[in-house]
Formats: structure tokens, C-alpha cells, sequence
């Protein structure tokens, strides 16, 4: 394992998925994190994560680009396509698989949610509710009748194994300090029968191939960060520090989102908003 020192350029990153047109909470995190980077002279990359193939257009990854642009923001280099990259996380999962790391669970989101509602207790992590467990108990035997009938599985992560790998860890929020890792978040997905990775691995091998210094994203994701953090322990990767914002919410207080049909830089400039405008709108001078 890496551990980057703090005298390294900074570099930071913005990595939006191409499922929709980028909303005022997109502007924020993007112009929060190239001021990072462009205020210490360093360097801001932009990367794709384009992994979802039934939500991911070309039109809206063309849009993000040209709002971007639109809003004074410039990258350095080529944005990094998690398409094009799936044999970085292809030789990811093998290395964890040859730790014995990793289990194929079949359960379905239903099936999941029915088994929480009868535990004593529901715990919830930021993706969800927390995963029981059930198909890591599955003995050999019915694990191999149910690979051997194609049935679908995802790939999980056995936290009991990676905490007796890794040991302690801790990572740096600028804001928050120093924390230590918490595995607690259940048996996340790394990946599934369609696509061979997820948003915790791709994410993380991404910003080690990148070479980023600083991640920068929203308090939404900070518990995420627990388990990146893990992973790059797993995978002898580079450890960034982080910084996590706030994030913009509506007029009823709620979080920005694409399904919540968010305003859009598009009809921002449509409405004959300019950039400066915009930037102020989401705190920036």
C-alpha cells in the first residue's frame, strides 16, 4: 500500500455518471472540486463512470461536457471512461478472490428486505439496508448446485475476512479528521452477473489510476468512504485524503437529484442564466 505524501501536487476529480443532465448539485461538486485543485495549482481530472449500460447516453455524457465548459470549468488530459477500464477491475476481483474474499450471493433485492424485516434489528448504511448475510452461510455443496444452474448472483465482500486481512485502518477527512475504518457496513457488492465491477470498486481503482490526491464529494457519500478506504488496503492502492461538502437541497429541503427531476444547467441557460449566475446560485463568487 501507497500512502501518497502531502508534499504531491494536489489533484482532484469530478465523476459524474452520464444518466441524466447535470443539476445545480452536479455545478457545486464540480466547481468545489476544480477550485481545490486549480487554487494550489494543481490538477483537475474528469472522469465518466459510465458502468450502468441501460441508464448511461451519449447525449447526456455530451451535455456534461458542454455545461462544464459552459461554466468556465477546464480538466487536464483525456476524462478517464470506466467503460473502457473493465480489466482493471476484472484483475481487481481476481486479487481479492485469491484471498478468499469474495462470495456469490443470489439472493434478490426482495428477498434481501423480507429477511431484515424479521431481524430484531434493521440497520441501514448510505446504500440501503444492510446486507444479513444470508448467502455467505451457504454451505459448498448448495453454492456449487446453484452456480451449476446459472442461477444470477452478484459478488459480495466478506467484511469478517477483509477486517483479519487489513487490521485497523484509518483515513483523513479534512473537515471531520482522522477516522477509523468502519466495518460495519454488511457484505457490500463489488460486482454482478452483468457487469464485473460496482461504484465501490470502480470508484477506487479509478482514483488510484488517476493518481488522485484529494477526493472531493458530498457528506452523502461519507460512508463510503469507510469501505474505499478498506479496499485500497485490500489492493495495496494509493490512499488519497478526502473532503467531504455539503450538499445543495431544494426548496423543500430535500437532496438534488436526477429521478427528483432537479433544475438542470440546461434549462438554467435556456431560462438566460449566465455561468457567473449559476456560480452564485450554489455559493461561489
Amino acid at each position: 500500500m501507497t500512502q501518497l505524501p502531502t508534499a504531491l501536487q494536489v489533484v482532484t476529480r469530478f465523476a459524474p455518471s452520464p444518466t441524466g443532465y447535470m443539476h445545480l448539485g452536479h455545478a457545486y461538486a464540480a466547481i468545489f472540486a476544480w477550485r481545490a485543485a486549480r487554487e494550489r495549482n494543481g490538477r483537475f481530472l474528469l472522469r465518466i463512470e459510465d458502468i450502468d449500460r441501460d441508464r448511461c447516453r451519449p447525449e447526456f455524457e455530451a451535455a456534461i461536457l458542454e455545461d462544464l465548459d459552459w461554466l468556465g470549468l477546464d480538466w487536464d488530459g483525456q476524462p478517464r471512461r470506466q467503460s473502457d477500464n473493465m480489466a482493471d477491475y476484472k484483475r481487481a476481483l481476481d486479487k481479492l478472490f485469491s484471498l478468499d474474499l469474495l462470495y456469490p450471493c443470489f439472493c434478490t433485492r426482495k428477498e434481501i428486505l423480507a429477511e431484515i424485516s424479521n431481524a430484531d434489528v434493521a440497520p441501514h448504511s448510505t446504500d440501503g439496508p444492510i446486507y444479513p448475510g444470508t448467502c455467505r452461510a451457504l454451505a459448498p455443496k448448495e453454492r456449487t448446485i446453484r452456480l451449476e444452474r446459472a442461477i444470477p448472483y452478484a459478488l459480495r465482500l466478506n467484511m469478517r475476512k477483509a477486517h483479519a486481512v487489513t487490521g485497523p485502518l484509518t483515513w483523513k477527512d479534512r473537515e471531520q479528521g482522522i477516522q477509523n475504518v468502519d466495518y460495519n457496513a454488511g457484505d457490500i457488492v463489488l460486482a454482478r452477473k452483468d457487469i464485473p465491477t460496482s461504484y465501490h470498486l470502480a470508484v477506487t481503482l479509478d482514483d488510484h489510476r488517476q493518481r488522485i490526491t484529494l477526493v472531493t464529494r458530498g457528506m452523502d457519500l461519507f460512508n463510503a468512504s469507510h469501505v474505499h478506504r478498506l479496499l485500497q488496503g485490500l489492493l495495496g492502492l494509493n490512499t488519497p485524503e478526502w473532503e467531504h461538502h455539503k450538499l445543495i437541497i431544494d426548496e423543500e429541503g430535500g437532496r438534488l437529484s436526477k429521478r427528483g427531476r432537479a433544475l438542470t444547467i440546461q434549462a438554467l441557460r435556456r431560462a438566460g442564466e449566465s455561468p457567473a449566475s449559476v456560480r452564485a446560485m450554489v455559493g461561489f463568487d
